[in-house]
């Protein structure tokens, strides 16, 4: 067991730092080399071709088609919905932003669980709340529009609403998880997401000028990175160290994301130092620590 759980925990190293590199990698490659529409359609679709080739060499599980329809409709509109509003709100803010309202999900995850599945509420945790609220607000409202985040205001607000929104597939995929294994949620949401993703974009049309001519290596080289590491890597990881580690571990892992994006961000000019941003950061991992962390220990 000892070696199982450093495993686990060598794998959510590998796999939040992934998460971070793919906020860099994203945010050079949208909108300029591929819409954040067309983005979201070909990481969703990626990834359930990926999984789904993955799971024939895997023993069935006991799932039903009750379960499987149910993780269709969860990725047909919450993992579809996440991903569509992160990407959006991607293009229009800075990396660090974006980190920041990710970080922000295991509050999400606890008010959702309190406010639908009775949750025990404590003064610590309305603590964690509120201060987690008092971050993201403050990021929000003083991060101004510039050369690095065209609309800086509305990428916030829509990169908030994702970490919302895939909170809640979370909360709803973890109670579906008792019953199937984690590929099967993986295959049947990115299904049902991929599903969404192009009636979407069969509207808004496929824009991905990377594959113009001539070939431009480097945006080629960052959107396989994106879709072979964090997309498909990162989330088949994860579930193995939420087998092995306790979610407070888990919870704070959520933060090597944060560090991993700030640092690169910094050092490429993706974003520039901010003493507001380092604020919303200090209470949002305060916040986290009084809703996962503070009660628990």
């Amino acid at each position: 067991m000892k070696n199982k759980i450093t495993e686990a925990n060598l794998y959510m190293i590998i796999s939040k730092t992934f998460s971070g590199l793919n906020i860099n990698a994203l945010k050079y490659l949208l909108p300029v080399w591929i819409a954040p529409v067309t983005g979201v359609t070909m990481r969703v679709c990626f990834a359930a071709v990926a999984f789904s080739l993955i799971d024939i060499f895997t023993k069935p599980d006991t799932s039903t088609m009750r379960d499987k329809i149910l993780l269709l409709l969860l990725g047909a509109f919450g993992l579809y919905g996440f991903m569509y509003l992160y990407l959006v709100g991607l293009s229009t803010t800075t990396p660090v932003s974006a980190a920041i309202f990710s970080s922000t999900q295991p509050i999400w995850v606890f008010l959702i669980s309190a406010l639908f599945l009775k949750e025990k509420v404590t003064v610590k945790k309305i603590v964690g709340i509120l201060l987690g609220l008092g971050g993201a607000l403050l990021c929000i409202s003083t991060q101004k529009s510039d050369d690095l985040a065209s609309d800086a205001f509305t990428g916030n607000l829509l990169n908030l609403f994702s970490a919302i929104m895939y909170a809640g597939f979370l909360v709803l995929s973890n109670r579906i998880l008792m019953k199937v294994s984690s590929l099967t949620m993986l295959k049947y949401t990115f299904i049902g997401a991929a599903f969404t993703a192009l009636i979407v974009n069969s509207f808004y049309g496929f824009h991905a000028p990377l594959f113009d001519e001539p070939i431009h290596w480097w945006p080629l080289a960052l959107l396989l990175f994106v879709l072979i590491f964090p997309t498909t890597i990162s989330y088949l990881l994860v579930p193995i160290g939420l087998k092995y580690l306790n979610a407070t571990i888990v919870a704070i892992y959520g933060y090597l994301m944060l560090v991993v994006a700030t640092i690169v961000s910094l050092i490429i000019g993706q974003d520039r130092f901010s003493w507001w941003q380092v604020l919303s950061i200090i209470l949002i991992v305060i916040s986290v620590y009084f809703v996962e962390i503070a009660e628990k220990k």
